[in-house]
């Protein structure tokens, strides 16, 4: 009886330092392959350098709607940029008119 009695006392103290071992291991375990872990990193790097690429691409696009309204402002309204826009927009072509697209971005 004073076997299991022994056995019992070494499990009793051991219960809390497995608990606080296995609690360890599961942070550790989250800590390198979690969402947010350490093998993440290489992802979101490649997501960061594809996002940034994305905001240069909107900047500048930014930057030729900011020109155009420059070219539109009422108080004097560039007369080629004005036809253009009513050409493209309205579809209004003569007949006899050719048409010679020099942006294909627009």
């Amino acid at each position: 009886m004073q076997g299991t009695a022994g056995i019992w006392g070494y499990l009793k103290r051991a219960i809390i330092p497995a608990i606080c071992i296995m609690l360890v291991i599961y942070f550790l375990s989250f800590a390198i392959g979690g969402p947010t872990g350490v093998l993440s990193w290489r992802g979101y790097q490649a997501e960061r350098k594809a996002l940034a690429a994305q905001v240069a691409a909107r900047a500048e696009q930014k930057a030729s709607l900011e020109r155009q309204v420059e070219l539109l402002d009422p108080a004097g309204v560039d007369p080629d940029l004005a036809d253009e826009l009513v050409r493209r927009n309205l579809n209004v072509v003569r007949p006899d008119e050719v048409i010679v697209p020099l942006d294909e971005e627009n």
